[in-house]
């Protein structure tokens, strides 16, 4: 929104986050803690790891851990990802990544348009090729690359990989997080709430008509990915982001749109 439009147009959310901290509720921090992006993986992105909070910080200069989550916006046929892995005991984990027993170790789930998927810190992850999702995440920048499925640069290098970080901080065994999703029905749609964490909320809101939303929140972060309408006033359509900021009260989306919204 600021940067379209109103007092703050062009300017940055981390430097907005610096100097107007009053538009996310005084909320405390070095930096903004959430980030929203859409990937599109045209090929196997590298498998990967992320360390929690309490690792990152005292391992990689007082960051932060990163947990995620995924919405399936689109795939192809028979589409797959990586989440998680076979191995029983830290020893197994250690032995197979030492030795790159990728097959054995790698763990594929099947997809669909519509599906979402949580990864916490210490899941073994990856998008495959074909793929477009739209990720939820903490703000850290701490990865871990497990695997590259050997790939080499035009000088015949292969990618660093971090096999002791990942050994130390990959949960054994592999378990899927429950979450207790629920479903709201509105006169005008639905709110689908996926996870709801210490890290993050995420929602989906499907929009067919004009639905208020209240807004409690020091921001909430709104990501189109079907359809068109309006926010409070201003034309949305997929693909397009909006921070609402804090104070506002109640968000008013009109429209026939289905959007996902994030909030701490």
């Amino acid at each position: 929104m600021f940067r379209k439009n109103g007092s703050f147009k062009g300017k940055g959310l981390g430097e907005l986050w610096e100097s107007h901290r009053e538009l996310f509720g005084h909320l405390p921090g070095k930096k903004f803690p959430l980030l929203t992006k859409i990937l599109d993986a045209r090929f196997d992105l590298s498998v990967q790891v992320h360390p929690d909070d309490a690792y990152a910080m005292k391992y990689e200069h007082g960051e932060f851990g990163k947990t995620e989550c995924w919405y399936v916006i689109d795939c192809k046929e028979n589409a797959e990802l990586i989440l998680g892995h076979h191995a029983k005991t830290k020893e197994e984990l250690e032995k197979w990544l030492k030795e790159g027993v990728w097959e054995k170790f790698i763990r594929k789930i099947p997809i669909k348009p519509g599906h979402f998927i949580y990864v916490p810190s210490g899941t073994i992850h990856a998008i495959c090729e074909g793929t477009v999702i739209l990720e939820t995440q903490q703000n850290s920048d701490v990865t871990y690359r497990v695997y590259d499925y050997d790939r080499t640069d035009d000088k015949g290098n292969k990618r660093e990989l971090h096999i002791q970080q990942s050994i130390d901080v990959t949960t054994v065994p592999h378990v899927d997080v429950p979450l207790n999703q629920h479903k709201i029905k509105k006169r005008d749609g639905e709110i689908i709430t996926f996870v709801e964490n210490e890290f993050f909320t995420v929602k989906k809101i499907n929009v067919h008509g004009e639905m208020n939303i209240e807004q409690n929140k020091p921001f909430m972060l709104v990501s189109v990915i079907e359809g068109k309408g309006e926010v409070n006033g201003m034309f949305i359509q997929k693909g397009v982001h909006v921070m609402i900021p804090y104070g506002m009260e109640s968000v008013t989306v009109k429209g026939k749109l289905e959007i996902i919204l994030a909030h701490v």
